[in-house]
């Protein structure tokens, strides 16, 4: 790896109300493989450029919301046509500014599209309604009907910031909503470049990108014309934001943090396509994953055969830039989540833990960049923080279990509920532990963001967040019921008048 991968820097605007915007102050972008390279340039909205948006969003609104859901849908296909064109682009710009390998970042722009499409499929239920005839006792017919919300800001994260964004995104738009997205402040330029090609083809004020710095962005979720705010990233993040939209009585969808466990029963099947899946939901994105496994509990019988099949694969890994050929899992995103993740390695060797480490520092330029060698820290003390925190790192936890309760009550003794995954070969077994465990999302025989089912309704439960996303239930989200209710004489008044 050299300097070859260095590259003319990239730089985007603020696109409010169908026109780009510069900006004085800019967010400059580094390279995490090179903390001291800038990759880029994003543009740093003003609070008054944050009012602007929320103000092109509203006036948009009105005619947006107007039309049919079929209309919408027609409007947002066209929106996306050529999508695909630029996406090897979309995937470096997002490989350099977020440090993930370019097949990742590629699939994240790619999972863009077939989300969007997937939403447009739900068009035609949009707009269904419900009558209530009346019944003894309610002398009334009732139409139960969905509405949209009004002005949408959807914020997303670092990490797979392109493909979480149109788990809303298109929802929203296509309930009736108009919408402000922001990108995340260190990984703001593919997203930026990719939502603006979408937005131009879609009505002034319909979508608007707004990048900047944390401490000028509260308009966009304080601001009363602001309907809703949807948030992906971390508990402590969603706290805020909840508390922020409090001021407004703004209403939120949160998906938050995961500390998921993978439960590996006695019948587990342990070939080389169950293993590479399990490798894969643990290390995806060097760990940079809400639902990747952070857990591993393998029946006691199984577990030195487990961490042989992981330790095989991580024997494997090449650590290096995501744009150089050959590399299999780059940097951390942000030094300090680099510092974090090497604290709670250190505490479990300390503790007693069995820990072992993979693949080879990269040197040279890439010295100082955040990588950090892939782990397995093998019966650790359930206390440590490496089981009871989310590590968002390369790393996981294998513990040891004796029969079923004790995995689930296991895999339950944790604050987060997003995601689990359970082991086995008997399908009954299954679907009793499954429905055992305190989350939102659980695969069976598979695990992570690779396998799941974008048609389901996603989200989690206790501190990994509220609301779904995804499916006619993310449609919903964005929507709200209104009852208009005929009393029987006006019924029969206004059939006479036909």
């Amino acid at each position: 790896m050299t300097s070859t991968i260095s590259t003319a820097p990239v730089t985007t605007g603020l696109y409010i109300g169908g026109q780009q915007r510069s900006t004085q102050d800019v967010l400059e972008v580094v390279d995490p493989a090179r903390p001291g390279v800038v990759i880029g340039t994003a543009a740093a909205a003003s609070t008054d450029d944050v009012a602007d948006a929320v103000a092109a969003a509203k006036e948009a609104y009105p005619a947006w919301s107007a039309l049919p859901a079929t209309e919408r849908a027609a409007r947002m296909a066209t929106a996306i046509e050529g999508i695909a064109d630029a996406r090897d682009e979309d995937a470096r710009v997002l490989s350099l500014e977020n440090g993930k390998i370019v097949h990742e970042a590629w699939v994240d722009a790619l999972v863009f599209e077939i989300r969007w499409q997937l939403a447009l499929s739900l068009a035609d239920e949009v707009d269904t309604t419900k009558v209530l005839p009346p019944a003894p006792g309610i002398p009334v017919e009732t139409t139960v009907a969905y509405q949209p919300l009004g002005v949408v800001t959807v914020i997303v994260p670092f990490n797979w910031p392109i493909a979480i964004l149109a788990a809303a995104l298109p929802h929203a738009l296509l309930a009736g909503n108009t919408v402000i997205v922001k990108p995340p402040p260190s990984t703001p330029l593919a997203t930026t470049l990719l939502v603006q090609r979408v937005a131009e083809k879609l009505p002034p004020g319909v979508l608007n990108v707004v990048t900047g710095r944390d401490s000028e962005m509260a308009g966009l979720i304080e601001n009363p014309d602001v309907a809703k705010v949807c948030f992906t990233g971390s508990v402590n993040g969603g706290k805020r934001i909840m508390e922020m939209a409090s001021r407004s009585l703004t209403r939120v969808t949160l998906e938050l943090g995961g500390n998921d466990p993978a439960i590996i029963r006695e019948d587990a099947v342990l070939d080389d396509e169950h293993l590479d899946r399990l490798f894969g939901a643990i290390y995806d994105t060097t760990g940079q994953i809400c639902m990747n496994a952070k857990r591993v509990y393998v029946h006691r019988s199984r577990k030195d055969e487990l961490v042989a099949g992981l330790t095989a694969r991580l024997e494997k890994v090449v650590l290096g830039h995501g744009l150089a050929e050959g590399t299999t899992m780059g940097p951390l995103h942000q030094p300090a989540q680099k510092a974090f993740v090497s604290e709670i390695i250190q505490e479990a060797k300390d503790a007693g833990a069995t820990v072992l480490e993979f693949g080879e520092l990269p040197g040279g330029e890439f010295a100082e960049g955040n990588f950090l060698r892939p782990a397995l820290v093998v019966d650790p003390d359930p206390s440590l923080r490496v089981v009871t925190q989310e590590q968002f790192g390369p790393v996981i936890p294998v513990l040891a279990f004796d029969d079923d309760a004790d995995a689930v009550r296991q895999a339950n003794d944790t604050w987060a509920g997003l995601c689990a995954s359970v082991w086995t070969a008997d399908s009954d077994s299954a679907n009793r532990i499954g429905g055992q465990l305190q989350c939102g999302y659980v695969w069976v025989n598979d695990h992570g963001a690779a396998r799941l089912d974008l048609r389901a309704p996603f989200g989690g439960m206790k501190a990994s967040g509220m609301g779904r996303e995804q499916g006619i239930e993310g449609v919903r989200a964005f929507q709200d019921t209104r009852s208009i209710a005929h009393g029987a004489d006006a019924g029969a008044q206004a059939g006479a008048a036909h």
